[in-house]
């Protein structure tokens, strides 16, 4: 694939996965160059409050401020308020910081005047000085839902109150049917000399990205200008509950299985193994080197 010097970059993420990987990216593409596709699929009301996560995540790691450790959250930031809403509402089981309930009371507030998820995840960027552009996959309700062994659970129940445990046997985009892609996601892809599709899980972060109509079809005719990256390091999962659901719902938890699910999609499946780095030309394995992943991964990519 040959790119031009200042290649237009568009990466579909979910969060803290595909944080990782953006940290890299941004130190390397111009950010107006550079567009970031983000799933809603796991937004949730708490507290009456619209919260955002994968936005919220990418938008924080590109402003500089979310913990490199952890990957989502403000770092440093302080659980006062939390810590005082228990009183009324008794424990907490998703953890929201005091800086970051600022962001979650704006979008809130802007949602309630009428703004759209697009406006105001654009007014939060400006606010905090990232110059990338971030897009909502979807300005409409999304919500994934997961068909488990206790039952139908919003995916934020599922992976944070239940943490992960339930026996995924289906993934559902309550909303998908109806939901438009939001202005500039479906001219991001074409416009893009290379479409990247994060680390992030296929099932519940880039899944409900392609739910919307009109993306998977925007991809597929683009497929091979389209690399996606593997979230299984060495067949495991760096971060979550990916190889449990490959397993559950799949059959098998590896590269196999992940190249499979985006056979029709990218032309390139991106996959470190510990530390080398390999690319399966799908379905072609041919290891490239051993560079470690973030930095040097985005290099490769782009070069």
């Amino acid at each position: 694939m040959t790119l031009k010097e200042r290649p237009k970059v568009t990466l579909l993420a979910g969060g803290v996965g595909a944080a990782r990987l953006l940290r890299g990216l941004a130190s390397l593409v111009d950010p107006d160059h550079l567009t970031v596709v983000v799933n809603t699929g796991d937004d949730e009301e708490f507290y009456g409050l619209h919260v955002s996560p994968d936005l919220d995540t990418i938008v924080y790691t590109l402003a500089g401020l979310s913990p490199r450790d952890r990957g989502w959250g403000v770092r440093g930031d302080s659980r006062r308020v939390l810590q005082a809403l228990e009183r009324f509402y008794g424990p907490a089981w998703f953890g929201l910081g005091d800086r970051d309930l600022a962001t979650h009371m704006f979008r809130t507030d802007r949602l309630r005047a009428g703004a759209s998820l697009s406006d105001c995840t654009r007014e939060i960027c400006a606010a905090l000085g990232v110059r990338v552009r971030v897009l909502p996959a979807s300005d409409d309700r999304l919500r994934t839902l997961l068909d488990t062994d206790e039952g139908t659970l919003a995916f934020q129940h599922y992976l944070v109150k239940r943490r992960g445990r339930p026996t995924v046997r289906a993934v559902r985009y309550d909303g998908s049917a109806t939901a438009r892609p939001a202005p500039g996601v479906l001219e991001a892809i074409a416009s893009a000399d290379v479409v990247i599709i994060a680390p992030s899980n296929p099932f519940v972060s880039i899944g409900p990205i392609l739910a919307v109509p009109g993306v998977r079809a925007a991809l597929g005719h683009e497929v091979s200008k389209t690399i996606a990256i593997s979230p299984l390091i060495g067949g495991r999962a760096v971060k979550g509950p990916l190889a449990a659901m490959l397993a559950s719902m799949e059959g098998r938890a590896d590269v196999a299985t992940v190249a499979r699910l985006y056979r029709s999609l990218a032309a390139v499946l991106v996959v470190a193994v510990e530390h080398p780095v390999v690319v399966v030309v799908i379905p072609v394995v041919v290891e490239l080197s051993d560079n470690p992943v973030d930095y040097h991964l985005t290099n490769l990519l782009l070069h």
